[in-house]
């Protein structure tokens, strides 16, 4: 029986589309530098390959994203792969690369999305349980 996803997987959904829109946005800028021809010293086919690389990317994240607001159970393991990469990223940037201000907002959004994903109304949906029952 189809149960509608939790409040915690609608966020956690959302939340994972975040890095698939700016990777998406990230490559119209890549190709818009091609365009223009703003990029000297990257050749063109490096720059569109690059582009074409983070628009596959960002679909992707975009498409986990919209399945968990969506109720599909599927995108719950990809998205919290999404949920470790950014605690990783948000790691290097706030230690050894030393920026802080970055780094950590990143790894904050990566544990909210990992809490989010593991909450008991969100693992009883993935399980097809009812969230009221007892365990």
């Amino acid at each position: 029986m189809f149960q509608p996803a939790p409040r915690e997987i609608r966020i956690a959904g959302a939340i994972t589309m975040l890095p698939g829109v700016a990777a998406v946005v990230f490559a119209l800028v890549l190709v818009f530098d091609v365009v223009a021809g703003t990029s000297s010293t990257t050749p063109t086919n490096t720059m569109l390959g690059q582009a074409a690389y983070y628009a596959i990317a960002g679909a992707g994240l975009i498409a986990c994203g919209g399945g968990l607001v969506l109720g599909q159970v599927w995108a719950r393991s990809p998205s919290f792969v999404v949920a470790l990469l950014l605690i990783g990223i948000g790691w290097y940037m706030a230690g050894p690369s030393g920026q802080p201000a970055w780094g950590t907002p990143i790894a904050v959004v990566g544990v909210a999305l990992g809490v989010l994903l593991f909450r008991a109304p969100s693992r009883a949906w993935a399980l097809g349980e009812d969230a009221d029952e007892d365990e």
